[in-house]
């Protein structure tokens, strides 16, 4: 029986120096001081106790519309400067409506006066320069400009006083008030009571 192999030992490793360990974490920072809580946000403004609305220069409300509008802004909690808004917004189409409204009001006057069946038609201009006569003897610059402006002196029943009247005094010369002439009124009261009867009673 031969003797057990015994193995030789192999070199023993080489002694190596233990990794490094690793360096300390830096400490964490301390906690931030906490956010300051924002501001409580200011209320939303709402109707002030009294409006004080401002016209466009050259321009004043209606004081019924005006009333109503502030009862409206009133129970729709509008701030001052929101509810001007508002109405000059409003303001501003009311004003082109009206003035659209006057504007067709003055064409169907001028039409209604060129086939006026008393004083329109083929002699309109004649009539006119009648009509005119009154006018001139009659009115004033004010009055004048204002039919001028407003369009009424287009307004057929208009034409149609200042054409009679024009017509009672083209019959005879018109003289310091009175005029010349039989059975012919005197005075601007008598023309009208010829024309209008006796208001009087």
């Amino acid at each position: 029986m031969t003797d057990p192999v015994v193995p030789i030992p192999s070199d023993p490793p080489p002694v190596t120096d233990p990794p490094p360990a690793d360096p300390p974490k830096p400490a964490d920072p301390p906690p931030a001081d906490p956010k300051p809580a924002d501001p409580p946000a200011d209320p939303k403004p709402g109707a002030p106790e009294a409006y004080e609305f401002k016209a466009p220069e050259g321009r004043e409300y209606d004081a019924d519309f005006l009333t109503t509008f502030t009862e409206v802004a009133k129970e729709l909690d509008l701030p001052q400067d929101k509810a001007q808004v508002v109405l000059d917004k409003l303001s501003e189409k009311a004003q082109e409506r009206q003035s659209a409204k006057l504007e067709e009001a003055k064409a169907q006057w001028l039409a209604d006066s060129k086939k006026d069946t008393e004083f329109g038609g083929d002699k309109l201009e004649e009539n006119l320069g009648i009509a005119k006569k009154a006018l001139d003897a009659f009115g004033s610059d004010l009055l004048k400009a204002m039919l001028n402006d407003s369009g009424l002196g287009n307004h057929p029943e208009l034409i149609r006083f200042f054409f009679k009247v024009g017509k009672a005094i083209s019959e005879d010369t018109f003289m310091g008030g009175h005029r010349e002439g039989k059975g012919q009124p005197k005075t601007f009261n008598d023309m009208a009571a010829l024309l209008y009867g006796n208001t009087s009673q």
